[in-house]
């Protein structure tokens, strides 16, 4: 999932700081004056920004839901497809997407309702794509659980690159998760 430019603003610099602090630290640690700090401004700065920690994580599901528009126009007109593109995609490259989608995550662990709704529709988001694409609901459930996995593995267990996610590995998932859409072929069409 890539990344989008950002311009180097006060208000996406303590986005940033805010999301940092989720990704690395957890929510606790991320109290208003931690993430003042981290932004390098003052208080009364990220105030005028962002009247309060809500307003910080309604300003984080904002981006991510700028993130996620992004890529949903990529994955529709992917020149390999749709399945391909939610594949591949589906490994943490430490992108600015990826990143916000963590800390995301991060918050939706924890009290932050408006979070996991903002997630669960994301993923519908991607899973009713995937269905237009293969044209078989339950098929679409299981390629997003396929990716699920993928995403877990390299967000929760660190590891990036492995034996599953290596180009060679890629190209095998790929090929067997073609073959429970006979009618698209062993290199499913972009559905535009």
């Amino acid at each position: 999932m890539d990344g989008m430019a950002r311009p180097d603003s006060a208000r996406d610099r303590i986005l940033d700081a805010f999301q940092q602090l989720l990704v690395t630290s957890g929510e606790r640690s991320a109290t208003l004056d931690a993430v003042a700090a981290a932004a390098g401004v003052s208080k009364g700065g990220l105030l005028y920004h962002f009247a309060s920690k809500d307003a910080l994580v309604e300003g984080l599901i904002g981006r991510v839901q700028a993130f996620v528009e992004a890529d949903d126009e990529r994955m529709r007109t992917a020149e390999e497809g749709t399945v391909d593109y939610v594949i591949r995609s589906s490994v943490d490259s430490g992108s600015p997407f990826d990143e916000a989608l963590i800390a995301m995550s991060r918050l939706a662990q924890g009290s932050h309702e408006e979070a996991r709704t903002a997630l669960a529709s994301f993923r519908a988001r991607w899973e009713a794509a995937i269905a237009a694409s293969v044209g078989d609901p339950a098929i679409a459930r299981t390629i997003m659980l396929v990716s699920d996995g993928l995403y877990y593995n390299s967000t929760v267990l660190g590891a990036r690159e492995t034996r599953d996610t290596r180009d060679g590995a890629m190209d095998e998932l790929i090929a067997v998760l073609s073959r429970l859409t006979p009618e698209s072929g062993p290199a499913e069409s972009s559905p535009h």
